[in-house]
């Protein structure tokens, strides 16, 4: 039997960091929780977030006893990462912004960090500017709106174009003299984003490299938990949330989960 891995995230972004995981160890069991009664997490402080996630986690420490708990949402795992780590023992793999691999990549040294308005503002983000930047110029974009937007997008509703752009948009600074020097690379800063990525690269005034942290995630699972087992059969999977609704987004949600249907 394989391990159990809760997957916890405001919404639904971290979706987008279950389904990779799922893909490099389909024989887990998965609980995703989704804490709808605190979403948009972006819109709440640092404070806000500790008070509310540290004691949270342990009352779902002590429902599911996972094997290992991804937190799949930047704004989370920059406003609490160190408080979860010093609070439990259960391995903790967090979701932060890809500034040194987006830096490495860039050919033009202009970088954009695309996240919530709180994730650009937290000192640990600022910290990973500070020791990765390299010779890189990075624009933090802090989006009001875009997460929002994404979960509106899952569930069916229409989203114009403009409506994205419009959040999008800061992040693609041209060069000052109208030469080759412009951003080349977007960070995915917020795990809703790459629910939208297809709007995304379609909306660019530019072509970009957009970073998506989820294979990187999983990557670091599987360094954690071990590759799986050739002979296992596919774990179950269930989906929570902290509001106490039913999910109603079975077929959509199915290609996430492995193409199990969620619990």
């Amino acid at each position: 039997m394989g391990p159990t891995i809760l997957v916890f995230d405001s919404g639904l972004g971290g979706l987008t960091v279950l389904r990779e995981i799922v893909r490099a160890r389909p024989d887990a069991r998965y609980v995703y929780v989704a804490d709808d009664v605190f979403f948009p997490y972006g819109h709440h402080s640092e404070d806000e977030i500790v008070d509310r996630v540290v004691p949270l986690m342990g009352d779902m420490i002590a429902a599911h006893a996972p094997d290992l708990v991804v937190i799949a949402c930047n704004t989370m795992s920059v406003s609490v990462m160190a408080h979860l780590r010093a609070a439990y023992s259960v391995p903790l793999v967090g979701t932060v912004p890809a500034i040194k691999p987006a830096c490495a990549a860039s050919k033009t040294k202009r970088v954009s960090v695309l996240g919530t308005k709180a994730t650009v503002k937290r000192e640990y983000t600022q910290a990973l500017i500070r020791d990765h930047a390299q010779s890189c110029t990075v624009t933090l974009v802090g989006s009001p709106n875009l997460a929002s937007l994404a979960e509106a997008a899952l569930g069916g509703e229409i989203i114009s174009d403009d409506d994205i752009l419009d959040e999008i948009a800061p992040c693609f600074v041209p060069a000052l003299d109208g030469g080759a020097l412009r951003t080349d690379a977007v960070v995915l800063a917020c795990t809703h984003y790459p629910l939208l990525l297809d709007r995304l690269v379609k909306l660019a005034p530019w072509p970009v490299t957009w970073i998506d942290p989820a294979p990187a995630i999983a990557r670091r699972v599987v360094d954690l938990l071990g590759r799986a087992s050739l002979l296992a059969d596919d774990g179950g999977a269930e989906m929570l949330f902290t509001s106490g609704r039913r999910h109603a987004l079975a077929e959509a949600l199915m290609p996430f989960f492995g193409g199990r249907v969620p619990a």
